[in-house]
């Protein structure tokens, strides 16, 4: 039996992937000289941020018995699949995104990219979502999802204006 993670190890990931993001959009952002398009991946950045310090203070509420490791779900599904992307099964949380931008990806490149790096995250929060303690208020967790949705459709639409 694995040792589930517990929800201060759940926020720090949390944390992580958010930082990552950042990262990611503000390197992206570099190499881009259409306007519009750096202007969508720095605001996206700015929205990281703000996810990161949501979770940081979601992490900082934290009480003692919930930082301590505990099954809330009575198959352990959750706790797996949080464990599997800890562990980098699913994805790596620990790999920045922005080391693999070399400079001379094309936007189409970029906004792919990204696309997939909001998808993950959906994922994981929708996990998360499952064994953050109900006290600390799964609304949060749910609006970071709705806005990670909004920048997927942002990157789509960025996407589609490319082909046109």
């Amino acid at each position: 039996m694995t040792i589930p993670p517990t929800a201060d190890e759940i926020f720090e990931i949390a944390e992580q992937i958010e930082r990552n993001g950042s990262r990611f959009y503000r390197r992206a952002a570099q190499g881009v000289t259409d306007s519009r398009a750096r202007e969508l991946l720095l605001d996206l950045a700015i929205a990281e941020d703000e996810h990161e310090r949501v979770f940081a203070a979601m992490r900082a509420e934290l009480l003692q018995q919930e930082r301590e490791p505990r099954v809330p779900d009575p198959y352990g599904e959750a706790i797996l699949y949080v464990r599997g992307m800890a562990d980098g099964a699913l994805f790596d949380v620990k790999a920045d995104p922005s080391a693999q931008l070399t400079g001379k990806e094309t936007m189409e490149d970029i906004l792919k990219t990204a696309i997939g790096l909001e998808k993950d995250s959906v994922v994981f929060y929708l996990g998360v979502k499952e064994i953050v303690p109900e006290r600390l208020s799964k609304q949060r967790i749910d609006d970071i999802i709705k806005e990670e949705m909004g920048h997927i459709a942002a990157l789509s639409k960025g996407l589609a204006g490319l082909t046109k």
